[in-house]
């Protein structure tokens, strides 16, 4: 193993501490010295040390706070040999101390030591070394059975790490084919996965929502003037804002009406406009607000100036549904976010990459968390902030409503509603800014409160709808999702439905849903599977990403026997391949792997299924693949049939590169020969 470099190394504790000056906050090599100080107190004291089988880290948490390695004192837990208890240090000081270092020592007692105890004290119970469990299948199967199930998640995500990160570590518990034998195994310890959409249902509400988010940015103008007018004829007709905000409710001021008799306003000074469509006709927005909530001169659910109200409404959900369906954010996340959410971090090789920045409120109280996601939510970011702008001006001129300055400065993206025309349940809901309104379901938020916004017909499941939910979700609920039926949209189904998405270019190949994802899939995979960034990423979303990663390659591998995978060599060379394969057993897949029977990793044709790495290419280029440079087929292909879209674009692109490639260069050579091999490909599926 190579040298490490100590400079990456150093306490990322949320304490004070933790500081460059500490002779605990960078180990002097790796591994440390057996007496090394783990933990030092605030008078200087040294309370555990490396090789100590108990270190007590209670001056970082504040309270009781003990991690017994088992080889030592043995006090209500289990024993572990030396050797074992040594890696267990190792595992355990790598998430203290390095590149991806836990922040606070809850998280590190909860979903990081207990785990990892519990699969070490196994390979001990069995005698065995955990470096050496990928050896030992039959050990490593039982692993599920040693983990509480809310460890099951976090535990797949901290084996990740340890494997993309095994070259400093020195070693690895799981390997990638392990990590989705693992996954597979741990499903079966689950209930019931949360629904995944299908990309037909899915990419049908995505692209309403873009079409109404980009509808209301080419009308921001004329709506933002529009809501301005109308503000504007309240505060003159009750004489101001403040004072139509607080008053009671008197029709005979509302401003929006036809002036009749003592209500002329002749003695009171008020200014009447007619009926609110005059003034939606006025500002250009009457085609707009018909489009998507009612007709201002018919009103059939909605009437009058309520219309307003409404639409930005809408127009405030539809871009939090936007974000979720580009983001891992639960839905209580994504409600609490404010204007300036939205930041860039720029890398040399990937180019810019988008965070959102908010509060976690699952599994800790962190107020910076990211959430790497798509350049296009700048356009619900930016529609949101322009409706929570508007608000915010009525807000502000509430007496009975108190603001904090940064509620000013950086709104919250969506808020109370406090516009002086509305009357009812909001007009009730005063005090602390601070305190949020509710949320609601996707379906009651969106789909029923907004009948306008989405074609029920096109929500209706249809059977191959239906085949690639049960794909994706065995466990779906046939009672509730059916053939004909309306598919029941949920908030954590775009989370869920998100992660699987992002990671199945080849378990759903649908040419749209790649090209809307591309970008965030490759930020996703710097960021949550490969640790990339040193950004606070929310924890519980990474490892949604991360088992997602492994559940979706399982399934793969169960797609190669099907008739959607065919050989250049004919039926008998792909039976051949894929011997052993059944549908039935994503888990014996995997093992399969492990023990190097069958190997599978995706290229530009379809599959390779060779186990050896390949020194032709294949990820990035055809050329042997498809038998372009030799005449004859990789005999370890197979090509992938619902990939012709994609190939065909493959083929527009080497072909117009190949008209400024120089004559006899390799490039041009290289290109030609790519050339043949899509060919090939075209002539053996058709």
């Amino acid at each position: 193993m190579s040298a490490l470099d100590l400079a990456i190394l150093g306490l990322r504790v949320d304490s004070p501490l933790a500081i460059p000056s500490a002779a605990n906050y960078r180990p002097p090599s790796w591994p440390p010295p057996s007496d090394w100080p783990v933990m030092i107190d605030a008078n200087g004291e040294i309370i555990s040390r490396w090789g100590d089988s108990l270190w007590r880290l209670d001056p970082w948490k504040g309270s009781t706070l003990t991690l017994n390695f088992g080889d030592g004192l043995i006090k209500n837990t289990t024993s572990i040999d030396p050797a074992n208890a040594n890696l267990l240090r190792l595992l355990v000081g790598w998430r203290i101390w390095g590149p991806q270092g836990i922040r606070t020592p809850k998280t590190l007692a909860s979903n990081i030591f207990g785990p990892l105890r519990a699969i070490i004290a196994l390979c001990s119970r069995e005698g065995i070394l955990a470096s050496d469990l990928m050896r030992f299948p039959a050990v490593a199967d039982k692993v599920p059975e040693v983990l509480a199930a809310s460890q099951t998640s976090y535990a797949l995500t901290i084996l990740h790490d340890f494997f993309e990160q095994r070259e400093a570590l020195g070693f690895t518990l799981f390997n990638k084919d392990g990590l989705t034998r693992l996954e597979s195994c741990l499903q079966r310890h689950e209930s019931r996965q949360t629904p995944y959409i299908p990309p037909r249902i899915w990419s049908y509400q995505l692209t309403r929502l873009r079409e109404c988010l980009d509808d209301f940015l080419a009308h921001r103008e004329q709506v933002e003037e529009c809501f301005q007018f109308c503000l504007n004829a309240y505060a003159k007709n009750y004489g101001s804002l403040t004072k139509a905000l607080s008053s009671k409710f008197i029709s005979s001021r509302g401003p929006f009406r036809k002036p009749q008799h003592k209500t002329s306003g002749q003695t009171t000074g008020c200014q009447f406009h007619g009926h609110f469509a005059q003034t939606a006709s006025h500002f250009g927005i009457s085609d707009l607000l018909g489009r998507w909530v009612d007709t201002p001169e018919e009103g059939d659910r909605v009437k009058g100036i309520s219309l307003l109200t409404w639409y930005m409404t809408l127009v405030s959900r539809v871009g939090l549904a936007y974000l979720l369906n580009f983001s891992l954010m639960r839905i209580e996340e994504a409600w609490n976010l404010r204007a300036n959410c939205l930041s860039i971090e720029h890398d040399e090789n990937f180019g810019d990459i988008y965070i959102l920045c908010g509060q976690t409120t699952k599994t800790q109280d962190d107020p910076e968390a990211r959430w790497p996601t798509s350049p296009s939510v700048k356009v619900a970011i930016d529609a949101m902030k322009s409706i929570a702008q508007l608000r915010m001006q009525c807000t502000k001129e509430h007496p009975n409503v108190s603001i904090e300055p940064q509620d000013i400065t950086n709104i919250y993206l969506t808020n109370w509603i406090h516009e002086p025309w509305t009357r009812g349940g909001n007009r009730r809901r005063l005090g602390p800014l601070g305190a949020r309104p509710n949320y609601d379901s996707y379906r009651n938020e969106l789909v029923d409160a907004f009948p306008r916004l989405f074609d029920k017909e096109s929500l209706r499941i249809t059977e191959h709808d239906m085949q690639l939910a049960r794909l994706v979700t065995p466990t779906l609920d046939n009672e509730v999702f059916k053939v004909g039926q309306l598919w029941s949209l949920s908030w954590h189904q775009l989370r869920r439905t998100g992660a699987v998405n992002m990671q199945s270019s080849g378990l759903i190949s649908e040419a749209s849903l790649q090209y809307l994802l591309k970008h965030v899939s490759r930020a996703m995979s710097l960021y949550y599977g490969q640790g990339y960034s040193r950004l606070r990423l929310d924890e519980e979303a990474r490892a949604l990403y991360i088992r997602t990663m492994y559940e979706v390659l399982s399934k793969e591998l169960a797609q190669l026997p099907t008739s959607r995978y065919i050989s250049p060599h004919g039926e008998k060379r792909k039976e051949g391949i894929v011997k052993s394969i059944t549908l039935e057993d994503a888990a014996k897949l995997t093992k399969m792997a492990r023990n190097g029977q069958v190997s599978c990793r995706q290229i530009l044709l379809g599959y390779c299924m060779n186990r050896e790495p390949c020194p032709y290419g294949g990820v990035d280029s055809v050329a042997h693949c498809g038998g372009g440079d030799s005449g004859t087929a990789c005999a370890d292909v197979l090509y992938d049939i619902e990939k012709q879209t994609e190939i065909r674009e493959l083929s527009y692109v080497l072909n117009t590169r190949l008209i400024d490639a120089p004559h006899n260069s390799p490039l041009r050579a290289s290109l030609e020969a790519q050339i043949r091999s899509v060919e090939n490909y075209f002539e053996i599926i058709g």
